[in-house]
């Protein structure tokens, strides 16, 4: 789950229920299923944005 998963780009494509509108994420059924490159992306994107890692600008 990316809290303000919906700046990141290609945008998750997962609504997790009750989590606010703006947060978004990815559901499994194996390890196998995820593209660990589209996910490292998707890291470094969340990590750049305040409250998830970043200093505030």
């Amino acid at each position: 789950m990316f809290i303000r998963g919906t700046e990141i780009k290609p945008e998750p494509h997962v609504t997790p229920i009750g989590m606010g509108k703006s947060t978004r994420g990815v559901e499994l059924a194996s390890v196998d299923d995820f593209d660990k490159r589209q996910l490292a992306s998707w890291m470094k994107q969340a990590a750049t944005m305040p409250f998830v890692g970043a200093k505030k600008r």
